[in-house]
């Protein structure tokens, strides 16, 4: 049994106890020996943290357990930093979610120009955490959940020297779901980029069986965060293969947008009610496991993926996980440094990508190619604070793609997310 200390960057997010239920389920291999939570909400931070001793309590797991405000603090000893941070929080997402819907764009926290601005306000907070981590805890990895989380670790897999891989429960989910349907047995080939991904063949016996069952009409469950549109079997069959969730606002982008104009509140109000909601359930000093309301926010499996991924490496398993690492040579269409969604082995050292040959589904690999260069962009200006640079990754997204139209919302929502957008501001501090 391998002893480890973790640090949780964002603890207040409701999300933390489920991730404290994965530890809990794989006591037998990890065990806790510091949990260091931390958060600048004290208020989410100390109700979210007083639910978390209580259900390592129950199972009784003996650990140290720190709640601080101090990301220094919270790094020391650390052999894994896990970063769940939502840089200006819930209403930071609403705007996110509703400006764009002003200019006929889809907005969406990971996705289009809502998700470039997560992206840009996270870049500046998660380029210091590692910092932190460089000068305190040089030799922890850095397991990194926040959103996009794709482009969160294309930034510091290439920019900085933290050890890092970048994980999302879509992939567990969408796995889950297949081997359900046809065995555990089947060998399935997942691939893309993160938010942006597909199952790409379903092997049973060396047979291929995907396309019987597109034919059958299988999809994997939706994430509870979006609403199901689905895809036509026509759609599918013209992809040539299982698109993830996040597809659906590019296959299908125009019913989206209708719906999204349509709704009453947005997808960021939803969520502040459940987690106000979860809160006063988290509040109660008898609860001591997580409540089943906390599916509803869009984290199913998350303890799972995250805590598996940590064990691997403490335990140097050589498991097969589905993780956001460099490239380096499994899809020979991409680049080496390209940050890449799939399958790994995962041990002591790291994630060594399986590599995928023989691949050649244009339309995959055209619409990859297209969204790493509007990550890299993207990337870019979250660094330097350029507008052409955010321009560039907008003209290049498909929700976006509009100069006129692009330009007018993206000088909206930076002036509307001045306070967590320093990079494009130098200038009045001068």
């Amino acid at each position: 049994m391998k002893e480890i200390s973790v640090a949780v960057i964002g603890s207040g997010s409701t999300y933390c106890p489920e991730l404290i239920y994965g530890f809990i389920e794989a006591q037998d291999s990890l065990k806790l020996k510091k949990l260091s939570l931390m958060d600048i909400d004290e208020r989410k931070r100390t109700i979210v943290g007083n639910l978390c001793v209580r259900m390592l309590k129950k199972a009784k797991i003996d650990c140290e357990v720190l709640m601080t405000d101090s990301l220094d603090e919270a790094l020391e000893g650390a052999d894994f930093v896990l970063t769940q941070i939502r840089v200006g929080k819930l209403p930071a997402r609403h705007l996110d979610e509703t400006i764009p819907l002003k200019y006929n764009l889809i907005g969406q926290e990971t996705t289009g120009i809502g998700g470039f601005f997560k992206a840009v306000r996270t870049i500046p907070v998660i380029g210091n955490i590692c910092k932190r981590i460089e000068a305190i805890c040089p030799d922890a990895w850095l397991i990194n959940f926040t959103n996009p989380s794709g482009i969160i670790t294309e930034y510091v897999l290439n920019h900085t020297n933290v050890k890092c891989i970048g994980l999302c429960n879509v992939p567990i989910n969408m796995l889950d779901d297949t081997k359900e349907a046809c065995g555990e047995d089947s060998d399935i080939t997942y691939l893309g980029l993160n938010h942006l991904s597909w199952i790409t063949s379903v092997k049973k016996g060396g047979k291929d069986i995907l396309p019987q069952m597109i034919a059958e009409g299988f999809t994997p469950e939706v994430m509870q965060n979006i609403k199901d549109d689905g895809f036509s079997l026509e759609c599918l069959k013209a992809v040539g293969g299982l698109p993830s969730s996040y597809l659906q606002y590019f296959y299908g982008r125009n019913a989206k947008l209708e719906y999204l104009k349509n709704e009453e509140k947005s997808r960021a109000q939803v969520c502040m009610e459940i987690e106000e909601d979860l809160l006063e359930m988290y509040s109660d000093e008898k609860l001591d496991e997580k409540p089943a309301l906390l599916d509803k926010r869009g984290g199913h499996k998350y303890s799972l993926a995250a805590v598996s991924l940590i064990d691997a490496i403490a335990n140097d398993l050589n498991t097969v996980n589905v993780v956001n690492i460099k490239n380096n040579g499994a899809l020979d269409f991409m680049d080496d440094d390209d940050i890449v969604e799939v399958a790994a082995v995962v041990g002591k050292n790291g994630a060594v990508p399986i590599k995928t040959s023989d691949f050649k589904n244009r339309h995959i690999i055209g619409l990859m190619r297209v969204i790493k260069e509007y990550e890299k962009f993207t990337v870019k200006a979250g660094i330097g604070g350029c507008d052409d640079d955010a321009m560039n990754a907008l003209l290049l997204h498909p929700l976006v793609g509009d100069w006129e139209t692009g330009n007018k919302c993206f000088q909206e929502m930076k002036q509307a997310h001045k306070d967590y957008l320093p990079q494009f501001f130098k200038q009045d501090k001068n």
